[in-house]
This record gives structure tokens, C-alpha cells and sequence, in this order.
């Protein structure tokens, strides 16, 4: 495995000072500045060149790591294009050819790790690499060395910009040369490590929407790109071979062709910092190079004392592990410039909406070193947090600094993510299991706020938890472990995974497995729906002027509703997710845990009875007076966050209390019938007849949209529109491909079901004619017809945004979504 995982340690040729008689000529006035690279900063002229020493006996000059990364952002929450967003970590080889350097991305995906010349020649021959740039030499000394300008290669796309938002259909945009040029003015040159950047300007006749809603002139894009020449890691980095069971990011997945017979061709490695101890013998010893992050100035108070504190919490693991002062977060020193690849900076982020925060990582992609992190938070996060919080506690408390105060809760939450987002940048995975188990064992997870009804108030004194859990010392010691010499390290290593397995702890980091769900708590999933919806009950008897600040718009009221109304909605996720739910691990073999299991029958019968809960036209609706509370109007001009935070109205501002009882009933309606979850249902009855079966959760579903007898009204319109929704998702779930013939027999046989039904209780008013219009259009069974009812009838609701972190577009059509931007090897992050 050594052999197989070793890195070329490829380091740059040393420079020697250039004679003045054939610099002179090529660089004028330029200032010499040495460092990695000897380079000239030509201020007058706006360029920037570099020494390059002379080729070795491969054809390279020098090879380095080399990072692209936004220093200004866009500022949009769907389109992405952040402050501080990475690009792709490349190994550039610098090679000569006649008068030109070529600057060339080589291929570590394809490798011969261990094998003889010729493998390595084969493999190497077998797939290609990319020419990114070239340069004309513009002086050359006698010992081969050269100068390039290397200003044209600093202002190319090189983060894809113009593609990425024609990909999000906002604009045919084009690189305008005349308006991009490399700043000579913020050039960086330190021993190891060249930072430049270019100020890049893209122009379309088609700006979209998102764009008009941000740039001053939406025709004209102008982005600043940083460009980060960092020396190449020195050798002795172990790298670590990917385990699935123990929550950390693959970075670097390669085949190597050399590997023997009996082993895999394709190899995973983990990434991590290097991290060596003093003393490797020792159980608890120093290091000899702490990993410190930093936080950016541009975090206000109280915010940056709580990222600081929260970010350090990973301390606690490192010593844990016996990494003795390890790791270490402070505030970056004043001048220093956050893009700088030397320190590993936790940024501020600002877009016009709230959404995503991230933790990248720039790595050595032979080996999986970290070599630098980054993290991005975004900065409206805490306060739509502290909104949430107002909106179940009242604005009252509201900076007061007291133990209700929405300011203090949202600063708990932020230490959480803090440490969050900086684990992604150490390598660590999301485990949405982590609030299952140990006492909510993991800042990886997405954590909701543990609050309890007591004493008929709402309890926050355990809404977070304080420092690093379980998982997160385990993972750690993981990751980071160093073992003395003569330990079985791939032994010891497994060990470690095995441990959490007997500790009762999981890892799962795709959102299909049923424990794992963000956004909820506890291992009991309708224990704590029952809970959420007692929180959520609680919330709006209460909810009304006093969840806003005293001379607040009134309409704020209609943005403060929406998570509160909304409170359940990650629950009935994790509900849900146990039917047709198949409990499974990310097993290796030989460790007990090889075969996946169906969730008992009780359990899923249990989950459907406590989802039918959710659907109670009582408990969703609204009361009159707060109906007229959300009627106010704003009377000014439109904030685009609050139009996307907000329940479509009935025109203008004019509450729709049904239309959110909709938005809210589809979460459960939505999730029980689509074709995957079905499928499923039907392949566990095959093999279990005592397993929920489709036609139960059918009838389950129907019956609990059925109208009552003497019901009151305004309920039994609530049951209409919850039937006409469910019959638009069943057209949806028929019109799928994948869904089995036997279910869609079943869906048409409870459909025509249903319409007999109704034409049976049809009586006169409008319920009935209501009830004779669906049965005649159920009677007939026509598929073509049950899709044009749900496109023009029962259009499943638009839906604000969920997550206290944003959605992945806002704005788009359904089916349009936008992939949002994602940490390293995981999904999108918080």
C-alpha cells in the first residue's frame, strides 16, 4: 500500500539570481521581487513576469500546486460564484518549448504508483493531460532559464464563470478582454508561495434575472480572481487510505495500473492536514506544526468571539487524540489579505439572500495533504436564526442578554456551525446520524435546537450542544492518529472504525438513510415529531405582535410566520423516511454490519399513523386573527428576501391560510407517494407479507383526506384541497418510468375507489358539486386527464424556503433546481 500511495516529491529548482545584462531588456523598470519564484511587478505597464529556471531531463522547469479562487463574489445565493470559493486544486507543470512556456495541468487521476519506467511511461502515455496556457520566453539566460510575461495567463477563465451561469440560464456571458487586466498592484511573492490576481469582466446581452437583481449594470460582470503558486508539499506525508465507516471526505480517487492482481485498481485516499507529533512514540506529545484557522476581521462582534470560541472547540478532539496544542483558531492578524494561501481563513460571507456556508480545502492531489482550508460563512444565516428564534419566543427579549434572549440562542448556533464548517475544512464528513446517538455526538450534523415544552413555556437551556461530541473525537483520532513505529497502522486503523461500531455509533453521510435526516433530533422519530408539533403549538397560540420588534412593519409578521407555521417540516422528514425505509451502514466485510434491514413493520405503521397527524385540517389552520395580522401591506418598495421568505398570498398581501395549509400537507402527501418510496413498499411486502404494503398506505392517505360528516367548512375546504393535491401527486407518481406496474394498478384501483366514493356522499352546494366533478374525473381512469386536473387544478404548492440556510434556487421553475455549491466529496453543507 506504501508503494502504491507514495507521492513524487517534485519540488522547484532552485533560482539563482538573474544577471542585470539580460533582465534588463525584458523586465524595464519592473520591480524584482524574490521569493518562489523571482518575480517582476511592471506597475506602468500592468504586467507580471516570472523566472523560470531551466528545464530538467523530463522537460519541466518547475512544478507547483496551483489554486483559483474568487477575491470579490456575484453576491448570489443560487448562482454561487462566492467570496472566497475555490476552483479546482491542479499540479501545473511549467515545460519549455522552443520560445514558448507551456503551462500544463498533469493527470494524477491515472497512475503506475510503484511500478517500473515503463508502467509508469504507459499509463502516463494512456491519458491526457491539459495545456492551460503559454507564454512567449522574453529573455533567456545562458544556463536555460527564461522570463515569460505571465500576465495573459492571470486574466482566462479560469473558474468557468461564463459557463457556469449560462448553465443557470442567466445570460450568454463572454469574457470582455478590454475590460479585464491582472492587478500589478496586489501581487504577493513569499518563499513559498505566489499569490496574483486579475480583475475579470464577462458581458451578455441576456442577463437573467438573478443577475438584474444584483450587478448595478447586469450587461457588465466584473469579478476579481485570486491565483494562489504554492511549492509543492516536501516528502513524508503519509497518505491515509478512505474508510467508508469513519466520517471523512474522499478527496483524491485515483486507479493505479501498477497495483497487483489481487488488489483494487481503484484507490480513495482521505484528506487531512499534516499533523506530526514531537515525540511519535508518545501517546501525548506537541507537534511539530499546529494547525491554526483564522477568522476574518470582516465578522462583526459578537460574531467573531463566537466563531473563534466555537471553531476551537475542535481542540478539545485534537487533545483527545494526544495531539497536545494542535489546533488553535484567532482572529487574522490586521493586514493580512484572507486570500493569502499561508493561513486557513474562516470568511465572512455576504449575498443578497441567505444561504449556503461551506468548509473547501486546497489539496495535493497526489497525496490528500490539506494544504491550506477555507471556510465560507455566510452572513444572513444568524439572522434569519434569530428570527426563527423571535418567532418561538417573542421579540421581546430581543438583545437583552438574558437566557430567551433570539440574539444569544442564534450566537449558541453559530459556534455549532463555526465548528461545523471548519471540520469540513480539516476533513471531516457530514454524519446526519449525529443527533441519534451519545448525546448528540456531532457538530457534522445539521443540528436542530433541542427545545422542550415545560411548564407550559418553551425550554432553550439544552438547544445546543457546547464543544466537540463523541463522533467528533473519534473521527479525529481517525484521521489524525500517528502511530509509533512497529504498529500495524491499517490494523490499529481499523480498530478505531470498529470502536464506533460497538459504541453504538454510525456514520451516514447521504441524506436516503432513515437515521439520517437533517434538521431533527432524537432517535425516536415520532417521539420527537409529537414533541416538535407540541413546540409548534405552543409557538402560534402565542404568535402575534409580540414576535416583532415594537414599530416593526406589520409585515414583517407574514416572514416570521413561515418557520414557525413550517416548524415540523424537517421532522415529517425524518418520519417519513421510515417507510419503505431500509436501515444500512457503510460496512466493510468481515465486521458484522454486511446486511442491510427493512425498518420493522410496527415502526412503519407506527410513522403513517403519526404522519395522518400532520394532515389535520385543524392543526393547520390558521386562526382568523392572525389571517388579518398577515394581511398588511409593506408600502414600500419590494425587499427581494422577504418576497422569496413569505406564503404566496391572494393578491397583494392578503393571507391564503389555505394555500399554507397546502404548502405544509404536501410535505407529508408529496413524500408518501413518490415512486421510489412505493417501490420500495411493494419489494418489502413481496418478501414480507406482514409488511406495510402499498394499497394500505394508499387507503391510509385517502381516508385521512376524506371529508367528515357535520365537519365545519372551513376544515372540510382544507380536506378538499388535500385530496385534489394528493390525486396531482398520484397523476406525477404514474406518469414515472420507474414505478412498478403492479403499484400503478394499485394507484388506479384506489383512484377509482375514490371516485365512487364521492359520487356516492355527493350532495348539493358546493361540496357536492366539488365531489361529482372529481368522481366524474377519477371514474374515467384516463391518465391524460388526472395529469392535465394536477397542472391545472392542483399545482404542488410553491414552498419558501426550508432549511435556515437557503434552498438551492429560489427562482427557477420545478425542474430547474440549481446544484448548489458543494464541500469536498459531500453534499451541500450548512
Amino acid at each position: 500500500m506504501g508503494a502504491v500511495l507514495a507521492a513524487t516529491a517534485l519540488s522547484p529548482v532552485a533560482l539563482a539570481a538573474p544577471a542585470e545584462d539580460w533582465v534588463k531588456p525584458a523586465v524595464g523598470g519592473a520591480e524584482a521581487k524574490d521569493g518562489l519564484l523571482r518575480t517582476f511587478v511592471d506597475r506602468r505597464a500592468n504586467r507580471i513576469l516570472l523566472r523560470i529556471p531551466a528545464a530538467g531531463s523530463d522537460g519541466v522547469s518547475a512544478r507547483f500546486l496551483y489554486q483559483a479562487s474568487l477575491a470579490t463574489g456575484l453576491g448570489s445565493t443560487p448562482l454561487g460564484l462566492d467570496r472566497a470559493e475555490t476552483g479546482k486544486t491542479q499540479v501545473l507543470a511549467f515545460r519549455r518549448a522552443g520560445k514558448k512556456v507551456i503551462v500544463q495541468a498533469e493527470n494524477y487521476g491515472f497512475r503506475a504508483a510503484g511500478g517500473s519506467a515503463d508502467e509508469v511511461e504507459s499509463v502516463r502515455d494512456s491519458f491526457a493531460v491539459s495545456n492551460l496556457w503559454s507564454g512567449d520566453v522574453v529573455a533567456e539566460a545562458a544556463d536555460g532559464g527564461v522570463i515569460v510575461d505571465f500576465t495573459s495567463f492571470l486574466t482566462q477563465d479560469v473558474l468557468d464563470v461564463a459557463a457556469r451561469i449560462k448553465a443557470r440560464r442567466q445570460g450568454s456571458y463572454r469574457a470582455a478582454p478590454a475590460l479585464s487586466y491582472a492587478d500589478a498592484s496586489h501581487v504577493g511573492v513569499f518563499p513559498e508561495n505566489l499569490e496574483f490576481e486579475a480583475v475579470q469582466t464577462y458581458t451578455a446581452d441576456d442577463p437573467g434575472a438573478e443577475v438584474k437583481a444584483i450587478a448595478p449594470d447586469p450587461r457588465s460582470l466584473t469579478l476579481t480572481v485570486h491565483h494562489s503558486l504554492l511549492k509543492l508539499p516536501e516528502a513524508g506525508f503519509e497518505p491515509r487510505p478512505y474508510d467508508p465507516r469513519t466520517g471523512t471526505s474522499v478527496q483524491v480517487v485515483f486507479n493505479d495500473y501498477a497495483a497487483p492482481l489481487d488488489a483494487p485498481v481503484v484507490y480513495r485516499l482521505a484528506r487531512r492536514f499534516r499533523l506530526e507529533k514531537v515525540d511519535p512514540a508518545a501517546a501525548r506529545s506537541r507537534v511539530k506544526k499546529p494547525i491554526v484557522f483564522y477568522v476574518d476581521r470582516a465578522a462583526p462582534e459578537p460574531i467573531r468571539s463566537a466563531l473563534v470560541e466555537g471553531a476551537n472547540w475542535w481542540a478539545q478532539a485534537f487533545d483527545a487524540a494526544g495531539f497536545i496544542d494542535a489546533f488553535r483558531v484567532e482572529v487574522l492578524p490586521e493586514g493580512v489579505d484572507p486570500m493569502d494561501a499561508r493561513y486557513n481563513v474562516i470568511n465572512w460571507i455576504h449575498r443578497q439572500t441567505r444561504g449556503w456556508s461551506t468548509g473547501q480545502t486546497i489539496v495535493d492531489p497526489r497525496t490528500g495533504e490539506i494544504v491550506r482550508g477555507v471556510v465560507q460563512l455566510g452572513s444572513l444565516r444568524i439572522r434569519q436564526d434569530r428570527i426563527i428564534f423571535e418567532g418561538l419566543l417573542g421579540a421581546e427579549g430581543t438583545g437583552k442578554g438574558g437566557p430567551d434572549d433570539p440574539v444569544q440562542i442564534a450566537l449558541q448556533r453559530i459556534r455549532q456551525l463555526g465548528m461545523h464548517e471548519t471540520g469540513h475544512a480539516l476533513g471531516f464528513s457530514h454524519n446526519f446520524t449525529g443527533s441519534t446517538f451519545a448525546g448528540r455526538a456531532s457538530a457534522m450534523d445539521y443540528p436542530a435546537p433541542l427545545i422542550h415544552v415545560k411548564n407550559g413555556r418553551l425550554d432553550f437551556s439544552d438547544a445546543y450542544v457546547v464543544g466537540a461530541g463523541a463522533w467528533d473525537k473519534l473521527s479525529v483520532r481517525w484521521l489524525y492518529s500517528q502511530f509509533p513505529k512497529g504498529v500495524d497502522e491499517p490494523a490499529a486503523l481499523d480498530a478505531i472504525a470498529r470502536e464506533a461500531g460497538a459504541q453504538g455509533m454510525r456514520f451516514i453521510a447521504d441524506a436516503e438513510h432513515p437515521a439520517s435526516t437533517q434538521w431533527d433530533n432524537g432517535a425516536d422519530p415520532v417521539a420527537e415529531l409529537d414533541n416538535v408539533l407540541a413546540i409548534r403549538r405552543l409557538a402560534l397560540s402565542n404568535f402575534g405582535l409580540r414576535n416583532i420588534a415594537p414599530g416593526a412593519p406589520v409585515s414583517d409578521l407574514r416572514r416570521v410566520f413561515v418557520p414557525i407555521y413550517l416548524f415540523h417540516r424537517y421532522q415529517i422528514d425524518a418520519v417519513v423516511k421510515q417507510i419503505g425505509g431500509v436501515d444500512y451502514a457503510y460496512a466493510v466485510n468481515g465486521e458484522g454490519r454486511e446486511a442491510a434491514s427493512v425498518i420493522a413493520a410496527s415502526e412503519q405503521r407506527r410513522a403513517l399513523k403519526a404522519l395522518m397527524q400532520t394532515l389535520d385540517p385543524e392543526m393547520l389552520d390558521t386562526s382568523d386573527k392572525l389571517v388579518g395580522l398577515l394581511s398588511q401591506g409593506q408600502g414600500a418598495m419590494a425587499d427581494r428576501q422577504f418576497d422569496i421568505e413569505v406564503f404566496q398570498t391572494l393578491g397583494g398581501p392578503v393571507f391564503d391560510p389555505v394555500g399554507a395549509a397546502m404548502v405544509a400537507s404536501e410535505m407529508a402527501l408529496g413524500q408518501l407517494v413518490e415512486p421510489a418510496r412505493l417501490n420500495r413498499v411493494q419489494e418489502q411486502a413481496r418478501r414480507d407479507p406482514g409488511q406495510l404494503g402499498v394499497d394500505e398506505v394508499l387507503r391510509a392517505v385517502f381516508a385521512q383526506v376524506q371529508a367528515r360528516p357535520g365537519e365545519p367548512a372551513r376544515l372540510a375546504e382544507i380536506r378538499r384541497r388535500q385530496q385534489a393535491r394528493l390525486i396531482g401527486d398520484l397523476a406525477e407518481t404514474l406518469g414515472d418510468k420507474t414505478l412498478s406496474p403492479t403499484i400503478a394498478a394499485n394507484i388506479e384501483a384506489v383512484l377509482v375507489d375514490a371516485g365512487k366514493t364521492l359520487e356516492a356522499k355527493a350532495a348539493a352546494g358546493d361540496a357536492g358539486a366539488y365531489d361529482r366533478y372529481l368522481a366524474r374525473l377519477l371514474a374515467r381512469g384516463d391518465r391524460a386527464s388526472l395529469s392535465r386536473f394536477a397542472a391545472e387544478h392542483a399545482p404542488a404548492p410553491k414552498t419558501p424556503p426550508g432549511s435556515p440556510i437557503g434552498e438551492d434556487c429560489w427562482f427557477c421553475a420545478p425542474g430547474e433546481a440549481l446544484t448548489a455549491l458543494t464541500d469536498a466529496g459531500s453534499p451541500p453543507t450548512q
